[in-house]
């Protein structure tokens, strides 16, 4: 949900239109990625009540750089910091007092809750949420100087983004290490130090996270397959035993196949015709 506007804050947010020239709307390279990877850069926008995209809507209070291209419909709420040639698609949701670093890649419909920090060059795809007071790191080795006793300055040291995989969330006041990538549809649970990569649709917790469960698109855990065949042996292209197991999301019904410790999706929630099982 957007964070709502604190009492003591009157100030009117002010409000861009897509179509403007403003840097704040600028659309960014709309050409796709040389690595292969999801384009974050120029989205066509939300369609708003009239068939015009929604614009974008930016507090009084929140400090948003001129270079930053910002997606339509996306909202900046209350001392939130977005920083030069970060790129927001769009319908995102900034909360109060969280930031974005320097170039920052921010799919469409990703929602940062308040006081959230995603340090550069993090890169988060479409669908992404980052709990309040989490935060994704980008120094493996933080030191204020260097051995001779200097302040460290920008050059100094190098940056390693996290990278969040599309649909999956973390927690509240979760930490991931400089570095990691969180798979697609992953869930973080509240409180978590991450100092590994996360699998698609594992739920992992603890310090350090360690994987618990599953999960499925709907972020509830995943249950055995019954109408499948359950544990099952297997075998892999050398020869070898594999563990293979069948599970269910209880809340959309799709499927899924685990084989040593990796999770895909068979049947997806959209396209299955059985019907939908609650556990008791």
């Amino acid at each position: 949900m957007p964070t709502p506007a604190d009492p003591e804050h009157t100030e009117e947010p002010r409000v861009e239109p897509t179509g403007s020239v403003d840097p704040i709307t600028r659309p960014a390279d709309p050409g796709g990625r040389a690595d292969g990877g999801v384009d974050l850069a120029g989205r066509a926008g939300l369609p708003g009540p009239g068939g015009e995209p929604d614009p974008v809507r930016i507090m009084a209070s929140a400090d948003v750089d001129a270079t930053a291209a910002i997606g339509a419909g996306s909202t900046v709420w209350h001392l939130a910091q977005i920083r030069e040639d970060a790129v927001l698609g769009t319908g995102c949701i900034i909360g109060r007092g969280a930031y974005v670093g320097p170039a920052v890649e921010l799919g469409d419909n990703v929602k940062l809750q308040n006081y959230a920090l995603v340090y550069e060059p993090a890169r988060l795809e479409d669908g992404v949420f980052i709990g309040p007071a989490a935060v994704l790191t980008n120094d493996m080795y933080p030191r204020s100087i260097d051995p001779e006793g200097s302040l460290k300055r920008v050059g100094d040291w190098h940056a390693q983004g996290v990278t969040v995989r599309e649909g999956a969330a973390v927690g509240a006041r979760a930490v991931v290490v400089a570095g990691i990538t969180i798979g697609r549809w992953a869930l973080v649970g509240a409180g978590a130090v991450v100092t590994r990569d996360v699998p698609d649709y594992a739920l992992v917790a603890g310090v350090p996270a360690r994987r618990v469960k599953w999960v499925g698109r709907a972020g509830v855990p995943l249950v055995p397959d019954q109408a499948g065949s359950g544990e099952e042996p297997g075998e892999a292209e050398d020869g070898c035993t594999q563990a293979v197991r069948r599970w269910v999301c209880p809340e959309t019904g799709a499927r899924f196949i685990e084989i040593d410790e990796t999770l895909s999706e068979v049947t997806p929630s959209w396209s299955d015709p059985s019907p939908r099982r609650h556990p008791a």
